[in-house]
């Protein structure tokens, strides 16, 4: 297989039609049987691949950032209007949160990976939303069977179920509540794990006006915590992020190995 190859499984898997620009082919390979996959992939870890004869580098988290990886986070807008919340609110109330990151991307030293990779002669390729949706559609798809249209869904029945899964049963990190309590009744359960990076309270808001009642994510900044709990109208249960990151990439590992490439997970990537 090549590196386009390899994108274009991970697209098909996550039911994608073209790559968002928080994924990136960036230095292109053929003849790519062995694969060095990670949650965080770094100039370390090239070294680590070309040392130990890997063919081909995957990181989870972006390192060649796209100049216009914000507009990821425009996903929020379709979300909520399929809720019921009008395009152009959802769009206001996302403008600050995009604005904040446009600043932290800016200074990002966007090629230092790249270069390493470059150097090295590494094949290297990003794979965010891709794993991110193939996660969130798991664990909604879970959560779903067990308490779709039931009433009496408490936080604590969302722990248990989660974990039930794998990655999580196997994590350090367990699932918490952080918004809410165990005795607090869940309501509608909407699994909110892509769209680049966390909205923001605001937006979190606005699910919760929607008609969410908890919201399963993968982390949560402890200011939005504090502001939700301040607006007491709904719960937020994380999973876990390297938890929640490692059900994509596994199953994108998974695709790989069907066509016949041997992949060797590590930097927090959690075992099935």
């Amino acid at each position: 297989m090549n590196t386009q190859k390899l994108m274009d499984l991970a697209l098909e898997v996550a039911e994608m039609d073209q790559m968002p620009n928080d994924c990136a082919i960036t230095v292109p390979g053929d003849n790519i049987k062995k694969i060095l996959m990670g949650i965080d992939m770094d100039t370390p870890e090239l070294m680590l691949a070309k040392q130990l004869g890997y063919d081909c580098v995957v990181t989870h988290h972006p390192r060649n950032t796209h100049p216009e990886i914000g507009d990821v986070l425009d996903d929020h807008i379709f979300r909520l209007e399929a809720l019921g919340m009008p395009r152009n609110k959802s769009q206001k109330l996302l403008a600050n949160r995009k604005d904040s990151l446009s600043y932290r991307f800016h200074v990002t030293n966007s090629r230092r990976s790249e270069s390493a990779a470059q150097l090295l002669a590494m094949p290297f390729v990003s794979i965010h939303t891709p794993a991110d949706l193939i996660g969130e559609k798991m664990v909604q798809t879970h959560l779903d069977d067990k308490f779709l249209d039931k009433p009496d869904t408490k936080l604590s029945d969302i722990i248990e179920a989660l974990g039930e899964i794998s990655e999580y049963k196997n994590s350090v990190r367990k699932p918490v509540i952080r918004v809410g309590s165990e005795d607090s009744y869940a309501g509608k359960v909407y699994v909110l794990m892509s769209g680049l990076t966390g909205p923001g309270a605001d937006v979190l808001k606005a699910y919760f006006e929607a008609g969410v009642g908890t919201l399963v994510m993968m982390h949560i900044p402890e200011e939005d915590v504090k502001a939700l709990k301040e607006q007491n109208i709904g719960n937020v249960v994380v999973a876990g992020h390297m938890s929640s990151d490692s059900l994509g990439m596994n199953k994108i590992a998974e695709t790989w190995e069907e066509h016949g490439a041997s992949v060797t997970m590590m930097s927090g990537v959690v075992s099935r």
